[in-house]
């Protein structure tokens, strides 16, 4: 192969030294943010008693993605995760019954051990201080698993106890479980929600689970777990019905996006629609090896939201605090405000132009006010507000700017992906076997014979060879976007026509990126017209296809 296609060691040192630098500037910053601008408010109008949301901490900001996995029983919830990581991990149960009774984080750590849950709320270094606030009831369900993983060194996993049906199981829980579902689902950055070919039913802890995810509609995908157990006629009966429950029961226009297949190591029951499954379970796996690359992304996100919440907050009890007498007649005024809260809202509204979106749920704010003295509410500084406004008008899109965007040429593109650094891919299973296929290499060390054609890939040796300097141009969930394949090819040096037929030729699945198969192609083809000055064949030889394709 040519030179240009390996990039020099230095290049790729002076990447990683950039990723961290960039990955630290960002977080110190939103810090800084926070402390100065957002936290003084949050303490004078009393954000942590109105939204039920702690103060944040500075391990919060510092913490990895979240991924939190919900559903009901015996819906596969923790063969997904041991899946994901290719092994069990400690504490883990798995039945067909309700095995999973407790909250269990996995975190990444030298020794498997489990960490229980008043330890793990007072770690220095995790992001679980705030379920104190829970009780010693809850503590005593919420457990750690750690273990040495390398999915677990880029992102946490939250498996949760299955959801039940029936008023009397939800008490027995000795904790608020909709409540404690909703604190952590407003820190992760993905939340799957796992649903059972079989069990498509919606339990009445369910439906309140899932309004509690109201809000966070963006961060939510389904599931529809054992669906090789039934045929391809079932499947779209059975797809059909989760799409009309989830309509009923998720007040969005939007649908939701729901990947299909049987997550877990176990081979296909049924292959009828094993080529579907392999390539839901291709992209599912893409949308979480992705996440500490949108990890920046989210956190400023979600500090958007707190703001817009905050300064809400803030012309809320600015107005209660202005309306209340000075002397007499205090609890008849509060009481007479508090039946009036519509009006108020709409008063609040109008008057400083704020989205209905941003103001609390009418009913459970009624209910906090009730406990509280209007007449010992801070009353509205307009300085504090200035500070919120500046955050969303100029600070965060400052921030901002430091991350990808169309904008960006290849260069500053490459420098603020941190291309070349090796944590901010999540490395996921990939089991071909399961979907029919031979994992390639898996049978015999020296690879597959010409004769079986099913498995022979005549570039096997130049794709190993080729797999460090892949890793070095850091693909994005094992894919190179558009803008680095195109440096890459436009290095070669060959004409724009050229290029144009080798892209179509080596983008065999027509998705605009490369994996890294499709990336050992080009450089296949580039290298037969630079060397050996073949022309470019008009359609590829058997023999150049991955057998992946």
């Amino acid at each position: 192969m040519a030179d240009w296609s390996n990039p020099s060691p230095h290049s790729s040192a002076v990447g990683n030294d950039e990723a961290i630098t960039k990955t630290n500037r960002v977080s110190s910053q939103l810090k800084a943010i926070y402390t100065e601008n957002i936290l003084p408010a949050e303490k004078r109008y009393r954000y942590d008693y109105f939204y039920e949301s702690p103060f944040l901490t500075d391990v919060e900001f510092d913490a990895k993605p979240q991924v939190m996995l919900v559903g009901q029983y015996s819906v596969g919830k923790t063969s997904f995760i041991r899946y994901m990581l290719g092994r069990d991990f400690p504490g883990a149960r798995i039945g067909p019954e309700p095995t999973t009774d407790r909250f269990t984080c996995l975190i990444n750590g030298p020794e498997e051990r489990t960490i229980p849950g008043n330890a793990l709320s007072v770690h220095p270094d995790l992001p679980f201080r705030g379920l104190e606030r829970f009780g010693v009831s809850f503590l005593s369900r919420f457990e750690g698993s750690q273990l040495p993983s390398s999915v677990l060194r880029s992102i946490t996993l939250v498996d949760t106890p299955g959801i039940l049906s029936g008023e009397k199981q939800r008490v027995n829980r000795g904790y608020d479980f909709t409540k404690v579902v909703a604190w952590f689902a407003e820190r992760a950055d993905l939340i799957l929600l796992l649903f059972d070919a079989h069990k498509l039913d919606i339990s009445d802890e369910l439906k309140s689970t899932i309004d509690v995810l109201k809000g966070h509609e963006d961060k939510i995908r389904c599931i529809l777990n054992k669906a090789d157990q039934i045929n391809r006629q079932q499947l779209m009966r059975v797809y059909g019905a989760l799409l009309w429950s989830l309509g009923k029961t998720i007040n969005s226009p939007e649908v939701l996006r729901v990947y299909v297949g049987s997550f877990w190591q176990e081979p296909l029951q049924n292959m009828d629609n094993a080529e579907l499954f392999e390539q839901e379970e291709s992209d599912l796996m893409r949308d979480l090896a992705i996440l500490p690359r949108q990890s920046a992304v989210r956190k400023i996100n979600e500090l958007v939201k707190r703001i817009r919440k905050v300064k809400t907050l803030a012309y809320i009890i600015g107005y209660l605090k202005s309306q209340m007498p000075t002397v007499m007649g205090k609890e008849k005024k509060q009481q007479k405000l508090i039946s009036d809260m519509p009006n108020v809202f709409r008063t609040i509204m109008k008057k400083h132009n704020l989205a209905p979106g941003d103001f609390p749920d009418i009913n459970k704010f009624s209910e906090k006010l009730k406990e509280t003295k209007f007449s010992e509410f801070a009353s509205l500084k307009m300085e504090q507000i200035q500070l919120l406004e500046d955050c969303l008008s100029r600070n965060l899109p400052r921030l901002m700017e430091e991350l990808p965007s169309e904008k960006d040429t290849p260069e500053t593109l490459r420098a603020k992906m941190a291309d070349g650094a090796d944590a901010v891919n999540v490395p996921l299973p990939s089991h071909r076997g399961k979907f029919g296929k031979a994992d390639a290499g898996t049978s015999n060390p020296f690879g597959y014979a010409e004769e079986d054609q099913d498995n022979y890939w005549a570039l096997e040796e130049s794709a190993e060879r080729l797999k460090a300097s892949f890793e070095a141009l850091g693909p994005v969930g094992g894919f190179l976007s558009p803008q680095v394949a195109k440096e890459v090819l436009v290095k070669t040096g060959l004409q724009k026509d050229q290029l144009r037929q080798i892209w179509n030729l080596s983008d065999i699945d027509r998705d605009g990126y490369f994996d890294h198969h499709e990336y050992v192609v080009a450089m296949f083809l580039c290298d037969a017209v630079i060397q050996k000055g073949r022309p470019i064949p008009a359609e590829l030889p058997p023999s150049v296809v991955p057998p992946s394709k």
